[in-house]
């Protein structure tokens, strides 16, 4: 019980005291929160792969931010053993592909937040792979994900109409009616970050508008072909709107 509440740093120094202290710091149980950010230099595939052997269904929360080295393979290892994770951050793991999405979808049903922020590789069958495999999905995050169109937001919503947090910064390729399949199927929606979606216009975010009641938080920075009209329409339908 005491080695639950160290860190990953100190497991590691309490798993070189001795032979018992050792089993006991890398039992799985102690393994389920992982952020290696502080350690995305020297993170690789295979240092992936044996954490998620050693966690195995007990890991919940694993953060590979700015893991440069970690790519399908490793993932898709990860995927197999970790079945139970509800928390996956990627963002800035750049050699990962929509082969990644596919284990996600295969293998991680419980998944609730995904970061796929600045994973350019990803496209629209990421988003198709995650609303087939993924249903109790919460938060997405696919900043500068600039692949992305209308078709895989289309494909996204109709299988993850939970989603409560959805970012589409720099998804340059969207268009209105991208958000009218947002405004149609996702009413538990409470942030959406919009932010230089340039080509999207009031009749796409009046459909936003009409169709997300529960909206606190919207971003719609360096959109420039949005009018007052907006804010009316934010007005009459969002009242929680902070």
């Amino acid at each position: 019980r005491i080695f639950s509440f160290l860190d990953v740093v100190t497991l590691c120094r309490c798993a070189q005291v001795s032979r018992a202290w050792n089993v006991l710091a890398l039992d799985g149980s102690n393994w389920q929160r992982i952020d290696l950010f502080d350690f995305q230099r020297d993170i690789e595939g295979r240092v992936v792969e044996n954490i998620s052997k050693r966690c195995g269904g007990f890991l919940r929360k694993l953060s590979l931010r700015g893991c440069l080295g970690v790519g399908d393979n490793a993932l898709r290892t990860f995927a197999q053993n970790c079945r139970n994770i509800e928390v996956l951050n990627l963002n800035g793991c750049t050699k990962i592909t929509d082969a990644t999405c596919t284990s996600l979808s295969k293998f991680c049903s419980k998944l609730r937040h995904l970061d796929l922020a600045s994973c350019t590789s990803i496209t629209n069958l990421s988003l198709k792979a995650l609303s087939e495999g993924c249903p109790l999905l919460e938060q997405l995050i696919i900043s500068w994900c600039d692949q992305v169109t209308k078709d895989g937001i289309q494909a996204l919503v109709r299988g993850c109409g939970g989603l409560r947090a959805l970012s589409l910064k720099g998804c340059t390729q969207l268009e209105d009616e991208a958000l009218k399949f947002i405004g149609a199927h996702c009413p538990e929606l409470v942030t959406l970050n919009l932010q230089t979606c340039l080509q999207i216009t009031d009749d796409g975010l009046i459909t936003i508008c009409r169709g997300c009641h529960k909206l606190q938080s919207l971003c719609a920075s360096g959109c420039s072909n949005i009018t007052d009209a907006i804010l009316n329409a934010l007005g009459q339908n969002c009242p929680r709107l902070r």
